[in-house]
């Protein structure tokens, strides 16, 4: 990788966005919790969700990944609170859409990830770039089976 493509996969709205991750942390009594982990990388992202008639009122992750990870925790978190599993589950496959085989940009309010398009190029990536909205479908999935 040229000093030329890394400057533009880490553009400074990635870095800026990685620096500031909303929700961070863990929910003292979450209803569902998941943990994802990339193999290439050993990038995690745990999520912790409380829902409320099918949406998401509580969410906290914890990130350990890389300034790409990092970015797409950041753009997930500030979504998430008010989606419900079904509108986290479509941006997590919108966004493998777009990374994988060229597709659009997620739709309003995970729009954000468009500044990632990118890593497009960067396959290595794109699980770490994933982590978070898995790790929020998973837990939204396991708080409906347990309500």
């Amino acid at each position: 990788m040229s000093d030329t493509d890394l400057i533009r996969l880490y553009s400074q709205r990635i870095l800026a966005l990685a620096a500031d991750i909303p929700h961070l942390g863990r929910l003292p009594a979450p209803q569902g919790t998941a943990r994802r982990r990339s193999p290439l990388c050993g990038s995690t992202v745990t999520a912790d969700v409380v829902l409320q008639d099918g949406k998401i009122v509580g969410f906290r992750q914890d990130v350990k990944a890389c300034a790409l990870g990092q970015a797409a925790a950041a753009i997930a978190g500030a979504a998430m609170i008010g989606r419900s599993r079904a509108e986290v589950e479509a941006a997590r496959d919108a966004l493998a859409a777009m990374l994988k085989h060229g597709g659009p940009v997620p739709p309003a309010p995970f729009d954000g990830f468009e500044v990632l398009l990118p890593a497009r190029d960067y396959r290595n990536r794109h699980a770490s770039i994933l982590l978070a909205l898995e790790a929020a479908a998973e837990a939204a999935a396991e708080a409906e089976a347990s309500g």
